[in-house]
């Protein structure tokens, strides 16, 4: 039986940031993905600056210089027909490190790819099942080629929050309700979209987002209450992103300009419901990461960066424990560093991204508002700063 010490569940952002890490370190480490790469995946795409000195210790900040959209600088707020601009803030004690956006298909590719270089990397191999087996986990995966069977001294769960499973740190399937958030996103080529702007788009019962991803692509993202969604009049045949959109642009007729000459790129993907909210750092004996641990909304576009850095911490709470991290008593404490770090670093992220999506899903409230934000944008900068966009996690640096 081939033996491991760490099992990674997800190849995503933060399944392959802590593969990197470790296996780099000297782990041996398996990656269980259960996807063929590459591919599309509803996301805000938006990697705040604060990520650069976690690029850099992953190895790949020139790749993503190379493949990302332009720096985005300014954010605005649209509303109705309305709308309030202000600059982004940069990371603290950084120049010229605005944050650039990067479609799944190829972050996660060129993620993985990386810490393909040491890890053992299994695609498409899905972890069905993983069972106690003294200090140890004795783990079942299936692939192509069948079952096998190998044993683990620690495992990190990363495999995200939106599908659902049967290992005990998934989600389990739960009756629709009518508050729920289901999340949209689709590319455009020709949209008028100023480069280096990301607008927050404000319309009942929703919210969304636009910005220059790579590949001269504009992507929008959006999320939307089950309740409004199951109302909105849709053509036979029309997809559900299509009505949703038509919903954006009837309520933000700010937003019809920048999409008037603009050709969807591909089809709508759609996802959810989406479960903002802290969860879990440790389960069992097993390490979480990234949205398997928490979500903030997406209206502060900080999911990715959340994850990955949330995995660069759990990496160096792991680091030094190599030898007996089969040990209950190692892995709790580990855990409790790893959840208090997380706690201090993430916190404050959850709940601002919590208050300004209920602000945003009110356009009417958010249409009072604008006058101030146009007189004050430093209000829109400081909102920001709430959600986190310079604020880098020192410890990160060198990972």
């Amino acid at each position: 039986m081939e033996y491991f010490d760490c099992l990674v569940i997800g190849g995503g952002p933060a399944g392959a940031a802590t593969a990197i890490l470790l296996s780099r370190a000297g782990w041996s480490v398996l990656v269980a993905e259960s996807k063929v790469f590459p591919r599309r995946k509803v996301c805000g795409e938006y990697l705040s600056g604060t990520n650069w000195p976690l690029f850099k210790s992953l190895g790949v900040e020139q790749a993503f210089r190379d493949l990302a959209g332009p720096p985005v600088t300014e954010t605005a707020v649209f509303a109705g027909g309305s709308s309030a601009f202000a600059r982004l803030p940069q990371p603290r004690g950084q120049d010229n490190a605005y944050g650039r956006a990067l479609s799944r298909q190829h972050l996660d590719t060129l993620l993985l790819k990386q810490a393909a270089a040491k890890a053992d990397v299994r695609q498409p191999c899905r972890c069905v099942a993983f069972e106690p087996d003294g200090n140890e986990f004795v783990v079942t995966l299936e692939s192509g080629s069948g079952s096998t069977t190998v044993r683990a001294r620690s495992i990190i769960a990363a495999h995200g929050s939106w599908e659902l499973g049967e290992l005990a740190t998934q989600r389990q399937a739960q009756q629709h309700r009518p508050a729920d958030w289901l999340a949209f996103k689709a590319h455009f080529r020709q949209a008028s979209l100023p480069p280096g702007l990301m607008p927050l788009l404000s319309f009942p019962d929703g919210y969304g987002g636009m910005v220059h991803s790579d590949g001269g692509l504009a992507s929008l993202s959006c999320c939307i209450q089950r309740q409004r969604l199951e109302r909105l009049p849709r053509a036979a045949g029309e997809s559900a992103g299509a009505a949703v959109l038509a919903h954006i642009l009837e309520s933000t007729p700010v937003l019809r300009p920048i999409l008037s000459g603009a050709e969807l790129n591909e089809s709508w993907l759609a996802a959810g419901p989406i479960q903002p909210g802290f969860r879990q750092c440790f389960q069992n004996g097993v390490f979480l990461a990234g949205n398997a641990v928490a979500e903030a909304h997406p209206v502060v576009a900080e999911g990715i960066s959340m994850a990955m850095q949330s995995a660069g911490i759990l990496a160096q709470c792991l680091l030094p424990h190599r030898d007996d991290i089969h040990l209950p008593e190692v892995r709790q404490r580990v855990a409790s560093e790893y959840t208090s770090r997380w706690k201090q670093s993430f916190s404050a992220r959850i709940k601002a991204a919590a208050v300004i999506a209920q602000w945003a899903m009110r356009p009417k409230v958010v249409a009072a508002t604008l006058p101030f934000l146009r007189a004050w944008p430093t209000l829109l900068t400081w909102g920001a700063q709430l959600s986190g966009k310079d604020n880098v996690i020192a410890s990160l640096d060198g990972a």
